[in-house]
């Protein structure tokens, strides 16, 4: 990815991305996103649309331990706000973003 393409991306985009990077829970990525998604509940559509498209290019996968969470199941895991917020005690239940190979590759970025 060169850095033009990097730029496109919104500072929310970005902020899943380095997440994905850091195989974080999703509940990490809140305090990374732009203050307009921040100040948006829990899942909020906006913000589970962000992720969403992430997922529909190939970037990123959302996964509850080594579980993948299908396409279709991933909407309506998303709009569960407790889904958002770190895990009281059990972290091995939280969902976590994955960069997927396709991911991987744009983490090489070109000038």
């Amino acid at each position: 990815m060169s850095q033009q393409e990097w730029d496109r991306l919104t500072a929310s985009e970005q902020a899943f991305m380095v997440n994905t990077y850091e195989s974080d829970v999703l509940a990490g990525v809140w305090g990374d996103l732009d203050e307009a998604d921040q100040a948006l509940p829990a899942g909020h559509e906006r913000v589970t649309g962000i992720l969403l498209s992430l997922v529909d290019r190939g970037w990123v996968e959302v996964r509850r331990g080594a579980e993948r969470i299908p396409r279709d199941r991933l909407a309506s895991v998303l709009a569960e706000p407790a889904e958002w917020e770190y895990p009281e005690d059990d972290w091995s239940s939280a969902l976590t973003l994955v960069t997927t190979d396709a991911g991987r590759r744009i983490t090489h970025r070109s000038e």
